[in-house]
């Protein structure tokens, strides 16, 4: 949410000149646009496509007298132009009065056989493996990459409004994209220059970045992420391509002959290449797909360009427009190498024609290929620091040459604009607005402070009533060595302060050894998580949410102290080494009992746990990227799976510590990006404790009193309606990201998502724990008879904010208050 946010900030504060620029529309004689039109430059391989509406524009750096319309169906028209620059074109397409011999288009499976754009695309599925570098045994080129984010649409009532006054400055240079023409302004510029080292027998590859050079808003390390995380890189011969957590279908997968028409338009030389052109476009609306075209070499079937454009019925929000080229060239007269990679992605609150929005452009040089050079699996395993200070301090010759691509005027005034812009009072209380909104904190450069987090403020339980929070955290940075943070609370019915604080402090950059430690005494809702961690600093919502199921009585007291050392000695696998001492009583005695049995005692009853444990963690997240150096680090990606194995023990008699027990847990988090399918989200825990414990100590089911969807919870299950000291949990969630429902006519304009998904829990619980723990007011139970499980039903993306889902319970309805259906939801921003 807070990438999304930081994108929402551009919205908010939402030249080298081509030689020939067209727009229009093309429409059949009543009047009807014709969406997929080709349009190309005659004599030439530069094209479009007409978009939902019939629209189009294209533009070139070359200067040519005539333009082709051509679709299926219809007569192909030639227009001269009579000038360099035209907008407003009408074009009239006539129906064809025959058909075409050499195309033959029908719907259903008998297209494969009859229609030659599809023989031609089987081919270049037998061959995609034998193009590009994956012809050689090793590999290594330069690679320069720029990403820019632009303002876009700005026309005289946008300069002139209330917004931007005493800012007019920012406009006196504008430009036009080429491939929508709209005016825009850049804002942002991020450079990247790296060696890229493979090897396809060792199954090794490795990126030195040289150098990096950012402007605009390089100190946000949430855009900055963002930033990473949009423009992943990708592979146009794989089967589905990844963009905005959404799996789009290439237009090269072999399941494209379901989701796309294609058609042989046009073949030509290129580069001295015979080339044939193919028009796609899909076969229905709604759907995650391209339109485009592609020319492909008649003997190697390598794609020599591309270029994809997402249609606006996609089911996609906040992205208007997604356009993607890319050009190969060719080696050694058969070999097909990427030169240039090129993507925009519009992003807009709305998908009208005239609704502003913010452009997000990545392009990628590729250059100075060079084979077969072999080098020792050592050699990739010695990465190179990407914090490296140089990286970050090259001087204007190193860019000289690394840049593989000049930049043009605008982006070379980027600099000079954003410098100026910092300086604006009016445009920093724009950014510290929206800085603000996206982390939950403010800023106070001053002290080097952040207040917040603002949306920790104000809260609700039984135990506490209102409850008011403030708290703050040192900041001078994002790759801080160092961070101390702390907040203090107030509840009206106990009348009572609460607080928590904590430090870290980052030792050891290469090896990531940090060492933390704090204290929090305060009132929470325990037995959310099964595999947690000593989090000093974190609450669950559901100790503070305004509203919930049930009666929310079964808070507890806890003063806990925690030190601890963690360590990353290789990449994505951590060390965590730690010791707590916590206290644990009941926030409602009368209502919700932690009493067990003590002899020592002088009633035989004690109401208060006290307990020193040591505790060893290993987490293993490969496949995971993050950006900064500091001791706290931003994610980039959430496709990663994560694994934890962690043991406990507890000391008895340390520091008055009253059990001596044993824990070990074990969970494994994986995402899978199932195609066109969308994506499933699956976890399993597993764990057991050794020794006798009481309740505060043993392991609680996770249930959700609280009317939000939480992950890896049970939404039907009470807090504590489960206890165990042995389980295994299952959860299976999956997102159809409206493949369902685009198929449904009524359903298909409102972009909603299907969600389902299945849970189940089996544990156990000992006659020594349950005898422990015997004067508890609340039942204690396991289930251990039958696996409990639930299903539910959800529909996401309502109004684009919205999730709602229906949780259904399938077993031990029998038990006191059992919940058996349950409507919970969310709200945030995704795309």
């Amino acid at each position: 949410m807070k990438r999304i946010l930081s994108v929402f900030f551009l919205l908010f504060i939402a030249c080298v000149s081509a030689q020939t620029k067209i727009e229009g529309v093309v429409t059949d004689d009543t009047g009807m646009p014709i969406a997929f039109a080709n349009i190309i430059f005659v004599n030439s391989s530069e094209g479009t496509i007409t978009n939902d509406n019939g629209h189009f524009y294209m533009e070139s750096d070359e200067t040519y007298d005539a333009i082709k319309v051509s679709f299926i169906g219809y007569e192909t028209m030639e227009i001269p132009l009579e000038q360099k620059v035209t907008y407003g074109m009408e074009i009239v397409l006539a129906e064809s009065a025959e058909q075409l011999d050499e195309v033959v288009i029908y719907t259903g499976k008998q297209s494969k056989k009859n229609n030659p754009a599809i023989d031609i695309l089987r081919k270049i599925w037998a061959k995609k493996r034998e193009n590009g570098v994956r012809k050689f045994k090793q590999y290594q080129y330069d690679k320069y990459e720029k990403i820019e984010f632009d303002l876009n649409t700005i026309d005289s009532a946008l300069i002139k409004s209330k917004l931007f006054k005493g800012l007019e400055f920012m406009f006196e240079d504008l430009d036009t994209s080429r491939i929508t023409g709209k005016t825009y302004l850049p804002m942002f510029l991020n450079e990247t220059f790296s060696k890229v080292y493979g090897d396809n027998e060792l199954d090794r590859e490795k990126e030195d970045v040289l150098g990096n050079k950012n402007s605009g808003f390089s100190g946000n390390q949430s855009i900055t992420a963002f930033v990473e995380d949009l423009y992943s890189d990708y592979d146009i011969y794989d089967n589905y391509l990844k963009f905005f957590d959404k799996s789009f279908t290439s237009p090269l997968s072999k399941t494209g002959v379901d989701v796309y028409n294609y058609v042989l338009s046009d073949s030509t030389y290129i580069d001295n290449k015979w080339c044939y052109n193919i028009i796609y476009y899909p076969r229905r609306k709604n759907e995650l797909t391209f339109k485009g075209d592609f020319w492909v070499n008649d003997t190697t079937f390598a794609i020599k360009k591309i270029n994809m454009q997402v249609t606006k019925s996609a089911n996609i929000n906040w992205v208007k427009e997604i356009y993607i080229e890319q050009d190969f060239e060719v080696v050694s007269d058969s070999v097909f190498l990427l030169k240039r990679d090129y993507m925009l992605s519009d992003f807009s609150f709305s998908k009208k024609e005239d609704s502003r929005g913010v452009y997000g452009k990545r392009t990628t040089v590729f250059d100075n290929y060079n084979f077969n050079n072999p080098r020792t699996e050592e050699f990739y395993k010695a990465v190179a620091d990407p914090y490296d200070p140089r990286v970050f301090s090259q001087d204007s010759v190193f860019w000289k040459n690394a840049r593989l691509e000049s930049l043009n005027e605008d982006e070379s005034g980027i600099f000079k604009l954003l410098d100026t812009l910092k300086t604006v009072p009016k445009f920093r209380t724009y950014y510290d607005i929206v800085s603000v909104l996206g982390s939950g904190y403010i800023e106070i450069d001053k002290w080097n402070i952040d207040i917040g987090d603002i949306y920790s403020t104000f809260g609700y339980n039984d135990a506490e009533g209102i409850r008011l929070r403030a708290g703050a955290r040192t900041y001078f940075g994002q790759n801080d060595m160092w961070r101390l943070e702390g907040y203090m609370a107030y509840g009206f019915n106990d009348r009572k302060f609460k607080h928590g604080f904590s430090g870290k402090f980052l030792l050891d950059r290469k090896n990531r050894l940090i060492i933390s430690g704090g204290n929090r005494r305060d009132i929470e809702q325990l037995g959310l998580s099964l595999t947690s961690t000593n989090d000093v600093m974190g609450r669950s919502i559901a100790s503070s949410s305004l509203v919930t199921v049930g009666s929310n009585n079964r808070l507890t007291n806890i003063n806990l102290s925690t030190l601890n050392f963690e360590m990353e000695p290789v990449k994505n696998f951590r060390i965590d080494l730690g010791g707590s001492f916590r206290t644990l009583s009941s926030a409602l005695p009368d209502a919700f009992s932690l009493d067990y049995v003590d002899v020592d005692s002088p009633t035989g009853i004690a109401s208060e746990v006290k307990q020193f444990d040591l505790s060893t963690t290993l987490i293993y997240t490969p496949g995971k990227r993050t950006i900064g150096y500091g001791v706290e680090r931003s994610n980039i990606n959430d496709d990663y799976s994560t694994l934890v194995l962690k043991y406990t023990k507890g000391v008895d008699g340390f520091l008055e510590s009253d059990f001596d027990y044993e824990k070990l847990q074990f969970s494994y988090q994986q995402p899978w990006q199932i195609g066109g399918f969308g994506r499933l989200t699956s976890s399993v825990e597993l764990g057991k404790t050794f020794g006798t414990v009481p309740l505060g100590l043993l392991s609680v089911i996770p249930g959700n009193q609280t009317l939000f969807s939480l992950y890896n919870v049970f939404p039907n299950l009470d807090f504590y309606e489960f206890v165990t000291d042995t389980y295994a949990t299952v959860h299976l969630e999956h997102n159809f990201n409206g493949r369902l429902f685009s198929r449904i006519p009524l359903l298909r304009k409102l972009n909603l998502r299907e969600i389902v998904g299945v849970r189940g829990a089996w544990g156990q619980l000992s006659e020594e724990n349950i005898a422990l723990s015997a004067p508890t007011n609340i039942p204690l139970m396991a289930p251990e008879d039958q696996v409990y499980w639930e299903y539910s039903l959800g529909v996401g993306n309502i109004f684009k904010i919205l999730r709602i889902d229906f949780n259904f319970r399938g077993n031990y309805l029998e038990n006191p208050d059992a919940r058996a259906f349950g409507i919970t939801g969310t709200f945030g921003f995704s795309f």
